[in-house]
């Protein structure tokens, strides 16, 4: 009657073990679907800008009497595969000239197509802030679960590692780890 005790036991807890490491394992791999979806979204509208950016060049061309190259950054990126991270950033510079052509060449705002492509990149300013915010939340609540004990068991045993918020930092910056096993 004692070792029916004793196995009952052990199997009710090595039961409620496998539950909840199955349970951790699924809210890691959620996480990780919506980081995902939220990638996926900002390169959406990555793309978007760097296309929008992309036709600026021929309508500031042939709009202006310049010599420069045009938006020479935008240019350099079209054979280039980079991270979200890095076509963020080289997106950004891209837009600072942008709006420097705005500026130094104000017949440019009379142009219908360069007004057109200068409110899409606006638009496009404010969906990627929402999907940045939305990516950083995600970010938040993953890196919590692989930190934090006893999840960050699960994170050891199935090597998921904390993950870079998308804030502008370079790319190249270190994770702060203040947490090892």
């Amino acid at each position: 009657m004692g070792i029916f005790i004793v196995l009952t036991s052990v199997l009710i807890a090595v039961s409620l073990l496998i539950i909840w490491v199955s349970n951790t394992f699924n809210q890691f791999q959620v996480l990780i679907i919506r980081i995902n979806e939220a990638e996926a979204n900002i390169d959406a509208v990555l793309r978007k800008r760097f296309d929008l950016l992309n036709k600026s060049i021929d309508v500031i061309k042939g709009n202006t009497k310049t010599e420069d190259d045009v938006l020479s950054q935008i240019v350099k990126l079209r054979s280039r595969k980079l991270s979200n991270f890095d076509l963020d950033r080289k997106l950004y510079d891209g837009l600072k000239e942008f709006e420097k052509y705005k500026a130094e060449y104000p017949k440019l705002k009379n142009v219908e197509s360069f007004m057109k492509i200068d409110i899409a990149l606006n638009e496009s300013e404010a969906e990627i802030v929402a999907f940045r915010k939305y990516y950083n939340d995600i970010i938040t609540d993953y890196n919590k679960l692989v930190k934090s004990f006893p999840t960050n068991l699960i994170a050891l045993i199935f090597k998921f590692k904390s993950k870079l918020y998308f804030d502008g930092k370079d790319r190249n910056d270190e994770i702060v780890d203040d947490f090892k096993l």
